[in-house]
């Protein structure tokens, strides 16, 4: 009991540790403004954005009948360009019958199986990274809502905790990067300010697009951490509360990354 109890305040003293530390929301910048003036160009516009190949792909799965059911996407939520607007800026989001919060691409495969009798698309496959794409696209521009609703409270409160523990062999947190060393340089590349507005996003290096939960993954294994599974409710929380630091800031999916 007092072991758990220690535990409880050390998690409360290193989540208020970390929303003192914050960035300020007058100087939050998007990740965009620390990239080279040829890949915000290739961002920018969308007839050199990678990205958007698998928009166009997204599009098609949309309108595409799934399974037995015979449903698409389309059947119930028609045009997408109406219907998902501000949809991707409030995610991840509260779900009632799970009691817990659910990003777009658990969303997105809880509609196959509940609605389309469709199984579920796996984790980085390339149809659930293109009708993620495509329905973030629908929120570019749209400020970013997520964790507004008073149900994700506990859980950002995880996840902030999760953002400030040192983990790995390296001893790190996403915090001394992302908010203690931001506009400095990392193996000769920009160190942002982590805010997940782009994502589903194209990575130069990956020459893919890739999903935030990949890229939080390879952060953990970068400093030698075990990474959590995909879909795991730690990468959610962690997430959630990225994605609720951004609030304000505009949706750019898909975005361009080096």
């Amino acid at each position: 009991m007092r072991l758990a109890r220690t535990i409880g305040i050390a998690g409360m003293l290193a989540a208020t540790a970390v929303a003192a530390a914050e960035i300020p929301q007058e100087q939050r910048r998007s990740g965009l403004t620390f990239m080279t003036p040829e890949t915000q160009t290739m961002q920018n516009d969308d007839t050199a954005n990678p990205g958007m190949l698998w928009v166009l792909d997204g599009e098609a799965l949309w309108n595409r009948k799934e399974s037995n059911a015979g449903k698409a996407c389309a059947d119930c939520h028609g045009n997408a360009g109406a219907s998902m607007k501000g949809v991707a800026a409030r995610y991840p989001a509260f779900d009632k019958m799970l009691g817990r919060p659910v990003d777009l691409e658990q969303r997105i495969n809880l509609c196959r199986t509940n609605h389309q009798q469709a199984p579920q698309l796996a984790f980085e496959s390339r149809d659930l990274l293109a009708i993620t794409a495509f329905i973030a696209k629908q929120s570019r521009g749209t400020p970013i809502e997520a964790g507004s609703d008073p149900q994700l409270e506990p859980f950002i409160a995880k996840g902030r905790a999760l953002y400030a523990q040192r983990q790995g062999q390296l001893n790190l947190a996403c915090s001394n990067c992302h908010d203690e060393s931001w506009d400095k340089r990392l193996a000769g590349s920009a160190i942002t300010q982590g805010h997940a507005t782009g994502y589903p996003l194209y990575r130069l290096e990956w020459q893919t697009l890739g999903s935030l939960q990949r890229r939080l993954r390879a952060c953990m294994t970068g400093i030698r951490a075990q990474a959590y599974d995909f879909g795991s409710p730690e990468l959610v929380e962690l997430e959630l509360y990225l994605m609720s630091r951004s609030r304000g800031m505009p949706m750019e999916a898909p975005a361009v990354r080096p």
